[in-house]
């Protein structure tokens, strides 16, 4: 017997045989040539070392061989299909694995504090691990090579094998220490001008949101202090002569030796999405985590910003 090369394909061609006792016909059933059925039963015959089907009055006639076959062949036909179509039900209360999310600064302070209580109350035996990234490809990579379950804080891009939803966005807010002199850079553009800026530039690259927008209008500002953690830059304005634009939510709950108002050019909107590469888009433990993360980032946050 010769077993090389033996595949499923050819025990559903044997099934089709056994059922139309006829080439053609047994072609046709799965959506083969004759030529192809034709090398299928080569095939088979080449596998058994029996002839399997021999013609007869009635069409080809199984021979005991293929009769001897005909059942175990049905069985692993009949296990392949129910594995395929086997769906195991998603029980989070009994769940014991961990997790890995990718995320930027922000999502983490806005989402891991709802994320946490949820999966303690309802998947206690799920646990997290987040990592960080510097940007939006060492996300995508990190999806790529499973080393991520979810990556938030990076928006959709071209490619189809990275799915998304949309969480949150950001508005922006300028800040600076109450009563101190950069307080009065808030009131207006030419003030804002000539202040010394605070700039959060996770990348280093020294030219964020508000660089942009000024560069349309042929404006520059002064960036006095750079770093890379946004979280830092309240209680850093609390103490200097600085001047920071920051997303709003960083500054909610902020000290309240700080003024804090909208800013003095037109800035969009950040926003911030949920991706997952698609391989496990239908998994229905990612389904289900993904929809905490979805309703975590709709509730509404704990404190706002009070514009002065």
């Amino acid at each position: 017997m010769d077993h090389n090369g033996f595949d499923l394909n050819l025990i559903a061609a044997f099934q089709a045989l056994m059922a139309e006792r006829n080439v053609t016909r047994a072609a046709r059933r799965i959506g083969l040539t004759q030529p192809a059925m034709s090398a299928a039963l080569a095939r088979l015959r080449r596998a058994t070392g029996d002839e399997l089907f021999v013609r007869s009055p009635k069409g080809l006639a199984p021979t005991p061989r293929a009769l001897d076959l005909a059942r175990p062949f049905g069985q692993i036909l009949e296990a392949v299909d129910a594995a395929l179509n086997h769906r195991p039900a998603f029980d989070p209360s009994a769940a014991t694995t961990r997790v890995t999310l990718a995320l930027s600064e922000h999502p983490a302070h806005r989402l891991l504090p709802g994320l946490g209580r949820r999966l303690a109350a309802a998947a206690p035996g799920i646990d997290l691990q987040v990592l960080g990234f510097q940007g939006r490809e060492d996300a995508i990579r990190l999806l790529d090579e499973a080393v991520a379950d979810l990556a938030v804080g990076v928006p959709p891009g071209p490619e189809a094998r990275i799915l998304s939803a949309p969480l949150f966005t950001e508005a922006f807010v300028c800040i600076a220490r109450k009563g101190g002199p950069a307080e009065a850079a808030l009131a207006d553009l030419p003030s804002f001008l000539d202040a010394r800026h605070l700039l959060v530039s996770p990348e280093g690259d020294g030219f964020g949101v508000v660089d942009q927008a000024l560069q349309a209008q042929g404006l520059r500002r002064r960036v006095g202090l750079m770093l890379p953690q946004m979280y830092a830059a309240p209680a850093i304005i609390a103490e200097t002569d600085l001047v920071a634009t920051l997303m709003a939510g960083v500054v909610a709950g902020a000290r309240p030796d700080l003024a804090v108002s909208a800013p003095p050019l037109a800035l969009p909107a950040i926003p911030f999405h949920l991706l997952w590469h698609r391989r496990t888009d239908d998994h229905p433990a990612q389904r289900w985590l993904r929809q905490q993360v979805i309703e975590v980032a709709a509730e509404p946050a704990q404190d706002e910003v009070l514009l002065f």
